[in-house]
């Protein structure tokens, strides 16, 4: 999938059509059928949460908290595949249950800091794809989604980066390193993760990452945190 362009100037309005509405809606249901038997807090981030979804869109859905793997596998249908995957050597590790092409879950394996779960509200986040809201978010293009009742306001983040964080509450040091990674994903291309891993079938997420840690340093590190 060629990956989206940072837009750099600009702004627009974009109107929706009843199909764009339906498969908002479509996504939004999705996401509560995976849900339902799942008791913890969970949300919707992206463009699922801001509304601007098309056919590209996946279903993100985030546990925020540490979980015993094995509550939410009980409540999935069957095995599904489980990846652990850790951005850099100083984030958090997750481990994300792939359900089918578009829809995941994620969940952090230690708990996250508050800068961490800012990036969650940067990119939009509704908690358990509540039906009619939607919020503002930044995307991939580093363009700010503002909702309005035909669709949405998009403008670029770029050398706003201050009213960006005012308007969603979250650091400047946050948007300032999303635009820094975005940017720079943009000129060299897709840079990779320090580590993305399968969870052996058969295997306990907990368990198989700690065999990770016990010789991984950096995954040490984070865990003392």
């Amino acid at each position: 999938m060629p990956r989206e362009k940072v837009v750099r100037r600009g702004e627009r309005e974009v109107i929706y059509d009843e199909e764009r509405w339906e498969l908002l809606r479509a996504m939004r249901r999705r996401a509560r059928d995976v849900m339902a038997g799942i008791g913890e807090s969970w949300f919707v981030h992206g463009s699922v949460a801001r509304g601007d979804v098309d056919a590209k869109s996946d279903v993100d859905i985030v546990i925020p908290s540490v979980i015993p793997s094995y509550t939410l596998e009980c409540a999935l249908d069957g095995w599904v595949e489980r990846t652990i995957v850790q951005a850099t050597p100083n984030s958090v590790p997750k481990v994300t249950y792939q359900i089918d092409e578009v829809t995941s879950i994620t969940f952090p394996l230690v708990e996250m800091s508050e800068r961490e779960e800012m990036f969650y509200v940067f990119s939009g986040r509704v908690y358990r794809a509540e039906e009619g809201v939607r919020v503002r978010g930044v995307d991939k293009r580093l363009m700010m989604i503002e909702p309005t009742p035909r669709g949405h306001r998009e403008w670029s983040i770029i050398g706003r980066e201050a009213e960006v964080a005012a308007v969603l509450g979250v650091p400047l040091q946050v948007v300032e390193e999303r635009v820094r990674v975005l940017t720079r994903r943009d000129r060299i291309g897709r840079t990779g993760v320090y580590l993305k891993v399968a969870v052996p079938e058969g295997e306990g997420v907990e368990r198989f990452f700690r065999r990770l840690a016990d010789r991984d340093p950096a995954l040490r590190r984070v865990l003392r945190r």
